[in-house]
C-alpha cells in the first residue's frame, strides 16, 4: 500500500478529532474529485513501518476518537489486503477507537467484504459533482451515504449514521 499523507487532529472527516490516512489508487476517478493526486496507485509513498507508528502514536492520544481511511480508495484492489491489516491491528490495540473508511465503492458491492466487520462507518458511492452539497455532513454529494456498519450488519439492511 501507498499513501500521501497522514493527517492529525482532523474534525472533517468523521466523528471527533480524527487521524486520517490518505492512500494511494483509485479507479473511480470522480469529476470534481478533492484528490485527484491520490488515484495513481503508484503515486505517494510506500506504508511502511514508520509511517504506521505515526498513526499508532496519534491514536494513543484520549482525545483522538479514531481513525479515518481515505484516499484515493482505501478499497481499491491493491489496497484491500493492506488496509485489513492495519484495520485489525488498530481494533486490536485500540478497540474504543472508532474506524471511517471513505469508498467510491457502494455498500452493496463491499458490505460483504470481511474487512466490514471491523469497521464502524462507511462513507459510500463515487462524488458526483452534480450533487455537490456543501451543505452535507461528511459527505460532498447526496448520492453519497453514511452507513453505521454495526447496524447494517446486524439489521441485514443499510442504516444511516446519525
Amino acid at each position: 500500500m501507498r499513501y500521501h499523507n497522514i493527517t492529525k487532529d482532523d474534525m472533517l472527516n468523521g466523528d471527533g478529532l480524527r487521524v486520517v490516512l490518505w492512500v494511494a489508487g483509485c479507479t473511480h476517478c470522480c469529476q470534481g474529485c478533492q484528490n485527484p493526486v491520490t488515484w495513481d496507485i503508484r503515486g505517494g509513498i510506500p506504508f511502511d513501518q514508520a509511517a504506521k507508528e505515526e498513526i499508532f502514536t496519534e491514536l494513543e492520544k484520549d482525545y483522538i476518537s479514531g481513525l479515518t481511511l481515505s484516499g484515493g480508495d482505501p478499497l481499491h484492489p491493491a489496497n484491500r489486503q493492506d488496509v485489513a491489516e492495519l484495520v485489525g491491528e488498530i481494533r486490536a490495540k485500540y478497540p474504543e477507537k472508532t474506524i471511517w473508511l471513505y469508498t467510491g465503492f457502494v455498500w452493496e458491492v463491499i458490505g460483504a467484504l470481511p474487512l466490514m466487520e471491523q469497521i464502524d462507518v462507511v462513507v459510500d458511492g463515487e462524488f458526483d459533482r452534480t450533487l455537490l452539497d456543501v451543505q452535507l455532513k461528511w459527505k460532498g454529494s447526496s448520492n453519497q451515504r453514511v452507513i453505521d456498519v454495526k447496524r447494517t450488519l446486524a439489521e441485514g439492511k443499510v442504516v444511516l449514521h446519525s
